[in-house]
């Protein structure tokens, strides 16, 4: 009888579904045994695509298109006749042709001319064209020959360390400065990447990378996949992006998107032969994009190719896997996850899954420490944890329920209706042994349409009452509120935290991409620096905070252990308080009420410091919390004073009582 999978053994609840994981285990096994026999499964990019040929000085185009009626290579050389440079087919469904070096140069455009299994006649991106470029009168993409003098010559070594958590800063490189534009790659490298490593974040999650045709699309309708938008700069300059990130000893994530494509024929691989199913299963019912086929074994190489090109090519350090749950399911993960029949039996695409182990152990194999976190609103169990237990082997899975929570409160309740211990509940509900990220809000709530916390908290007000001299109660509420919310997720939530370009400081704004409806306008599609810069605006002390809340994480090493045990609750105080680590957390929710001498249980005699307070004055606090003295327990209790909508955290003095 096959061995109990260590998932079962972690969860009981599961047994009912041992032989569906052992069944995972086995299907991962066979296959990660057939990649170790033919390592060019996942160099797929090496295969297929534009080559240059040193030696025999010519260029060499291969392409993917077992349907086509034909194929032809497209460019200024042959006066872009569709039919004087033909592609050759072999049995197995690839094209190709080879032309004199000369046909082609730097920065050349080029495109493929396909007549599909239907007859119709189309010009199509080659599908693993490593550089595309729009043109700015027509808007036409076409793929570009990047062929520079000199390969970028990295400047720094860097392994992502074993011994952190991740502090995550999520950003768009397009929308990352001041002005109303589109910015770049090394706009980003120079400008924002200090701010970030001074911000005490360890990791950069970089969204919108891939090549996508539709700018207000946040990155996620992507069209090419092995090229890095132009929008932002060339290849190198991503390239610069990432060594400079790498130099300030940020490790930097790619918010990768395998869970579907754009529909367009004119960029994409949709309809690309002509076959409607050469890459896709079927069209997603909301994202109105087309999904995958998990299970065709040439599709199932060209993604775990792209992983190892990003991986080797730019040296990214792991992934964010954008739209998990879609991916997961044949009914795209639309549905209420009620019992754990729903993970197991009918509607789960193993095949899905069985790409997602792949995906991962390559990852593992090629950036060993390399963090892989899953998007995931299933709660799928095992989905952070490794494939020889009957996981899908990701490192963590964001905690995606906790900003919709924190959005349904500041929505429909004041702060002083909130429920404290339910609150609590929800920052703590995971899976134990898989790791989360916790966060406030990422890009999804800053959108158009939402509001940020910040904004939810304070509206209008911030537009005329943020001067460090206005007195506005509803500011004073705003960034009290925000500072505690902030802190509790963090401190509970996860095993991680993550924060979005901007919202560290509040950034008073949504974010409205460039579209008709605002008549093409940049203004919210940018950060606006110079209020945190302005010494004189209180965006000021919501940096600071986050600041001291970023450290604070890194020191206490209170990310990566044990899940916060609740000390304290007491609902007509609006008083709330836990442990993790060995550090107290205690927080005052009443909106107006100080108590003095309050007292809060703790094991132990030992003495406390205090390790953070958000009444600090620096933090746009009234520093009526003592950060100086030492705080004893006696009898088993630690008495403080608490301030109406303060927050302090308290360590073990150094030395014992």
């Amino acid at each position: 009888m096959p061995e109990t999978p260590e998932l079962v053994r972690l969860d009981p609840w599961l047994e009912p579904y041992t032989a569906e994981i052992q069944r995972r285990i086995s299907r991962f096994e066979t296959w990660e045994k057939e990649l170790q026999s033919d390592p060019s499964i996942t160099r797929w990019h090496e295969k297929v695509g534009l080559f240059y040929n040193k030696k025999e000085k010519s260029w060499t185009l291969r392409e993917w298109a077992p349907a086509a009626q034909s194929l032809s290579l497209i460019a200024d050389f042959n006066a872009w006749d569709r039919s004087a440079t033909p592609l050759v087919k072999s049995s197995d469904g690839f094209w190709e042709v080879t032309v004199p070096s000369k046909a082609l140069k730097h920065k050349d455009i080029y495109k493929l001319h396909v007549v599909g299994a239907n007859g119709a006649a189309t010009d199509r991106i080659p599908s693993t064209a490593q550089r595309t470029v729009q043109d700015e009168e027509t808007n036409d993409f076409a793929a570009q020959v990047w062929k520079p003098r000199g390969k970028y010559k990295w400047q720094n070594t860097f392994t992502s360390p074993t011994d952190s958590s991740p502090i995550i800063y999520e950003a768009h490189v397009g929308m990352s400065g001041e002005e109303e534009r589109v910015h770049t790659y090394r706009e980003f490298a120079d400008e924002v990447i200090p701010r970030i490593a001074k911000g005490n974040y360890n990791t950069i999650q970089l969204m919108a990378v891939a090549e996508h045709p539709y700018y207000g699309s946040f990155g996620y309708h992507v069209s090419n996949f092995f090229a890095p938008t132009s929008r932002f700069g060339t290849p190198d300059d991503l390239k610069y992006l990432i060594d400079t990130a790498h130099g300030h000893g940020l490790v930097v994530l790619m918010d990768i998107v395998h869970s579907h494509s754009v529909k367009n024929t004119a960029e994409g691989l949709n309809d690309f032969d002509g076959s409607a199913s050469q890459y896709f299963r079927a069209e997603h019912p909301q994202w109105d994009s087309m999904v995958f086929d998990y299970g065709k074994h040439e599709v199932r190489s060209f993604l775990l190719s792209n992983v190892r090109y990003w991986l080797e090519e730019f040296h990214f350090d792991g992934f964010r896997f954008d739209g998990i749950t879609s991916m997961l399911y044949y009914h795209f993960g639309l549905g209420s996850f009620d019992h754990y029949d729903k993970y197991f039996k009918d509607g789960v695409d193993e095949e899905a899954i069985l790409y997602l182990q792949l995906a991962n152990s390559l990852i593992k194999e090629i950036t060993p420490e390399g963090l892989i976190i899953a998007e995931d609103m299933s709660g799928m169990p095992g989905l952070c944890r490794p494939i020889s237990e009957g996981g899908l082997g990701f490192s963590h899975r964001l905690a995606m329920g906790i900003p919709d929570y924190w959005i349904k409160l500041l929505k429909h309740q004041k702060d002083e209706e909130w429920d404290l211990e339910a609150t609590f509940n929800v920052l703590n509900n995971r899976r134990f042994g898989e790791a989360s990220i916790s966060y406030v809000e990422s890009h999804d709530q800053a959108l158009v349409g939402d509001k940020t916390t910040a904004f939810w908290l304070m509206d209008k007000d911030m537009y005329f009452d943020m001067s460090i001299e206005s007195k506005n109660p509803v500011i004073d509420r705003g960034i009290a509120l925000h500072k505690m919310i902030r802190l509790i997720t963090a401190a509970a939530g996860g095993e991680g935290y993550l924060t979005f370009i901007g919202n560290e400081f509040g950034h008073p704004e949504w974010v409205d991409f460039p579209r008709e409806g605002n008549e093409w306008s940049y203004k919210h599609c940018r950060r606006l620096w110079s209020l945190p810069d302005n010494k004189k605006l209180r965006y000021k002390h919501l940096q600071n905070f986050d600041q001291a809340l970023t450290k604070f994480l890194e020191t206490s090493k209170v990310l990566p252990a044990l899940p916060a045990k609740m000390i304290h609750h007491h609902g007509t105080d609006r008083v709330i308080a836990f442990e993790r680590n060995n550090h107290i957390f205690i927080f005052n929710f009443s909106a107006d009420q100080a108590f003095t001498d309050y007292g809060i249980p703790v094991e132990g005699e030992k003495d406390y410091k205090v390790a953070l307070s958000t009444d600090q004055k620096k933090f746009g606090g009234f520093t009526r919390i003592d950060t100086k003295i030492d705080y004893p327990v006696s009898e088993g209790r630690i008495h403080l004073y608490l301030p109406p909508r303060t927050a302090i955290v308290l360590r073990p003095k150094k030395g014992g009582a």
